[in-house]
């Protein structure tokens, strides 16, 4: 697929066909997000592959919103290390939205979906994958074939009309 064509293609799949994704497919989508640009080059992050159902049916407790990963093939959960001050915190989290962005870009250019949560539960999501205490479980990134219709670039997609988004110059 173009790069273009993933972009357009690249929507949130939260319902996953049972087939499981290639080591080699999770390795690819996983680079991509080593790949992403980070502030100060600081790449204060690490990803983590789940595959094991029972690893995948716990983490989709951390948060309400993660019941999605139950049913993937793979997540990738996103961890960055904890901290005192804010701006350190907010650049951290700016910098895995370019990652985990770039590995949904990635798998979309596979045919494979993605659905991203959060983590509520730090102190669980820490337990279920090893993560030590002075870091933090950010995301998760929910892998998988798309249950319901294969990705293909949308051509009318669900959003603001583009002219109330873009300007040009000023507000």
């Amino acid at each position: 697929m173009e790069t273009w064509d993933a972009i357009r293609a690249r929507r949130n799949v939260r319902s996953y066909l049972p087939d499981p994704v290639s080591d080699a497919d999770l390795e690819r989508i996983a680079e991509a997000g080593w790949r992403a640009p980070s502030a100060g080059n600081r790449q204060h992050w690490d990803f983590i592959i789940v595959t094991d159902p029972e690893q995948l049916r716990a983490l989709s407790t951390v948060w309400r919103g993660a019941g999605h990963i139950a049913g993937a093939a793979a997540a990738i959960a996103l961890v960055i290390p904890g901290y005192d001050d804010e701006r350190s915190r907010l650049i951290s989290h700016y910098d895995l939205g370019q990652a985990t962005y770039a590995m949904m870009v990635a798998a979309a250019d596979l045919g494979i979906g993605t659905g991203h949560s959060s983590v509520g539960d730090q102190e669980l999501a820490r337990d279920i994958l090893g993560v030590p205490a002075d870091h933090d479980v950010a995301y998760l990134l929910g892998v998988g074939y798309p249950a319901d219709r294969p990705l293909r670039p949308v051509a009318k997609p669900n959003r603001r009309p583009i002219g109330e988004v873009i300007h040009r110059g000023r507000w």
